[in-house]
C-alpha cells in the first residue's frame, strides 16, 4: 500500500486530486492542514502528500508555497488540475431565511465572495481548516450553512441550497503531489523553483528573466513572495517549462547560481494533462 496524504477529512477537492493520481493500491491519510500534509511526508507517515498550490480566481495557497520553501526539503512529484464547483449547503431543514452565518475554507470564502456578498449579505464568514470540515460544522450547527463540495453533502447528510456558487465560470485549483527526489525526465515536463538574489538592485529581475530568454525557455508563472527575514525582502517562485536535465535548463540553472544568492529546485515533474 502507498501512503498518500491529502487534506481531510473525506470529500474535499484535495480528495478528488488524489483519486486521480496513477497510484496502485492507495492508503488516503487525512490531514487537518496543508502543514500536516507535508509534516506526514516529511516524516515518513506517508510517502506522498497532495496539497492544492494555485486557483485560478485566489491565486497562490500561501501555505504550499510555505512548506515547500521554508519548511520541508520536500520536492513536486506531479501535478493535477481540477475542476472547482462549490455548493452552499446546510442542515437539512434549513433554508436560506435562517441562515446567521457561513464556515468555509478561506479560500473557498474568496472565491465565492460575490455570491456571498448578493445572496447573504450581512452573514459573518468563519474560516474552516477544510471545505469537508465546513460541512460537518453547518450540519451540526442549524442556522450555520457551509460551502464544500457536492460529495460532501452527500457524505455528511447536508442539504445542497445552491450550486455552481463560485464567482466565475472556468474555476480550477492546481494540486501537487509532494514527495522525495527528482522526477525522472518525461519530455513533457515543468520545473517549478525559488529563487533568492544577493541584494535589491534595479535590474534584478530582469537578469533573472533575461537567462530563461537566452535558453528560450517560456514561464508559465513569476512570483515575489517574502523571505520572512525583514520587511520589503523578496524571493521569487518561478514555473517554467522543461525538466532540469534539459540541457537548455541546466545551462540556465547553472548561470542563475553564480548570479543569486541561492537557487532552490521544487521540483522537474510531468505537466499536468
Amino acid at each position: 500500500m502507498t501512503k498518500v496524504a491529502f487534506l481531510g477529512p473525506a470529500g474535499t477537492f484535495s480528495e478528488e486530486a488524489l483519486q486521480s493520481l496513477a497510484v496502485p493500491n492507495v492508503e488516503p491519510v487525512s490531514c487537518t492542514t496543508i502543514g500536516e500534509v507535508f509534516e506526514a511526508v516529511d516524516r515518513g507517515r506517508a510517502e506522498l502528500g497532495v496539497v492544492p498550490i494555485e486557483n485560478s480566481i485566489e491565486g497562490s495557497v500561501s501555505a504550499t508555497l510555505d512548506g515547500l520553501v521554508f519548511d520541508t526539503q520536500l520536492e513536486i512529484q506531479d501535478e493535477r488540475v481540477v475542476d472547482i464547483h462549490f455548493s452552499l449547503v446546510a442542515a437539512p431543514g434549513v433554508t436560506m431565511a435562517e441562515i446567521t452565518s457561513v464556515v468555509a475554507h478561506p479560500q473557498a470564502s474568496g472565491q465565492c465572495r460575490r455570491w456571498l456578498e448578493r445572496n447573504l449579505p450581512g452573514r459573518p464568514v468563519v474560516a474552516a481548516n477544510s471545505n469537508a470540515e465546513a460541512v460537518q460544522t453547518a450540519v451540526a450547527s442549524p442556522g450555520v450553512a457551509a460551502l464544500g463540495t457536492a460529495l460532501a453533502a452527500v457524505l455528511y447528510d447536508a442539504e445542497v441550497l445552491h450550486t455552481n456558487v463560485e464567482d466565475y465560470a472556468g474555476n480550477q485549483t492546481r494540486f501537487i503531489v509532494i514527495g522525495h527526489g527528482i522526477r525522472e525526465r518525461t519530455g513533457k515536463d515543468k520545473t517549478s523553483l525559488a529563487l533568492w538574489m544577493k541584494k535589491d538592485k534595479p535590474g534584478a529581475l530582469l537578469m533573472i528573466l533575461s537567462e530563461f530568454a537566452y535558453g528560450d525557455i517560456n514561464l508559465t508563472k513569476i512570483q515575489s513572495r517574502p523571505t520572512k527575514r525583514q520587511l520589503g525582502d523578496y524571493m521569487f517562485f518561478i514555473d517554467c517549462e522543461g525538466h532540469i536535465e534539459d540541457a537548455n535548463v541546466r545551462l540556465a540553472l547553472d548561470c542563475l547560481r553564480l548570479k543569486l544568492r541561492d537557487v532552490k529546485i521544487l521540483g522537474s515533474y510531468p505537466k499536468a494533462k
